[in-house]
């Protein structure tokens, strides 16, 4: 069931100067877990990206939560650090049931942008911690994950990473059933760290829109996480969005600026439009940030320059959030 935009109130005024943001992708989830941290989520001063007071500065109307599973994980151990991930997430979540609202269908993507609450989407990056079984990823599905990364930088039993030097390797027989079975259940594909074989087996073989969660473009910074032109033409011609990073070795080789990242959303709207671009900062889960960009309150100073290279407000607009809630209402089970 796909919802028509036009229904959506949401939450901030669309005639000022405020924007509403969908951000798809942050490693904020990882710091629920770790014990005796002095990360709060529902507080501030926190020396992180994310955090609860700064999505509602923001204008976050939803933001996805990667469960990353870390190298020592892999290949065994994945699943059960996945589910311990799980469960800080949701043990966070208990403790502002007024602010936050996970969503599971295209219904509560509606319901939740029609509310005053942030809407948030569980997604794990790194196919590991399905542990080379369908049952698990219809489980993780039951526990309300929304989104899969199939790799991270190196090869596991879906597919091969771009860390890996194997360029022919691509999508494995069980990352085959993987993508049909996620097609079934209403789970999103997300091919950020793929290889870019493995990219177009995704393509040929799932028949809903996938993303890129957190990357930028070849041709504007050749970092192998990037996408080429070919390959952006494709995310558009399959009708998914790239989610444009706020990591610097992703933006330039030498010195990273919010002004050169705004270069890479004019390439990839030139080269494959305007409605297959969106957010996706990679908050959290970098280690040094863009002047202006140091956290996520600097998204709508992006949304901002993009007006001024020429972006309109609808074409903006459509860039900071309808262009994913449009995939997401054609891929999540209604």
């Amino acid at each position: 069931m796909i919802l028509p935009l036009a229904i959506f109130r949401m939450k901030k005024m669309n005639c000022s100067n405020k924007f509403n943001i969908i951000d798809a992708h942050c490693d904020t989830a990882g710091f629920f877990y770790q014990e005796n941290s002095d990360y709060d989520f529902l507080g501030c001063n926190n020396q992180h990206h994310i955090d609860l007071p700064r999505l509602k500065e923001s204008g976050i109307i939803l933001q996805f939560f990667a469960l990353y599973i870390k190298d020592e994980y892999k290949p065994v151990g994945s699943l059960a650090y996945c589910l311990r991930l799980l469960d800080s997430y949701y043990r966070t979540m208990q403790r502002c049931p007024d602010d936050l609202q996970t969503i599971y269908s295209a219904t509560d993507l509606n319901n939740t942008l029609n509310s005053p609450k942030i809407a948030a989407l569980l997604s794990v990056e790194g196919g590991e911690a399905l542990e080379g079984e369908l049952a698990v990823l219809r489980m993780l599905f039951r526990l309300g994950i929304r989104s899969l990364g199939l790799t991270w930088n190196q090869k596991n039993q879906l597919a091969t990473g771009i860390g890996e030097n194997n360029p022919r390797a691509g999508l494995t027989t069980f990352g085959n059933q993987v993508i049909r079975e996620m097609n079934s259940l209403g789970m999103l594909i997300d091919l950020a760290h793929i290889n870019l074989q493995g990219f177009f087996d995704v393509l040929k073989i799932s028949t809903v829109p996938v993303v890129v969660s957190h990357a930028n473009a070849r041709s504007i910074c050749d970092h192998p996480r990037n996408l080429t032109d070919e390959q952006l033409r494709a995310l558009r011609d399959i009708d998914g969005v790239i989610g444009m990073s706020c990591c610097p070795d992703f933006v330039d080789s030498d010195h990273a600026t919010s002004d050169k990242l705004l270069d890479h959303f004019v390439h990839v709207a030139d080269v494959a439009g305007v409605d297959y671009l969106g957010f996706g900062a990679d908050f959290d889960g970098i280690q040094e940030v863009i002047t202006g960009l140091e956290d996520v309150t600097g998204l709508p100073r992006l949304a901002k320059g993009l007006s001024k290279r020429g972006f309109s407000r609808d074409e903006i607009d459509n860039i900071t959030h309808k262009n994913f809630i449009r995939v997401l209402q054609k891929v999540l089970p209604a």
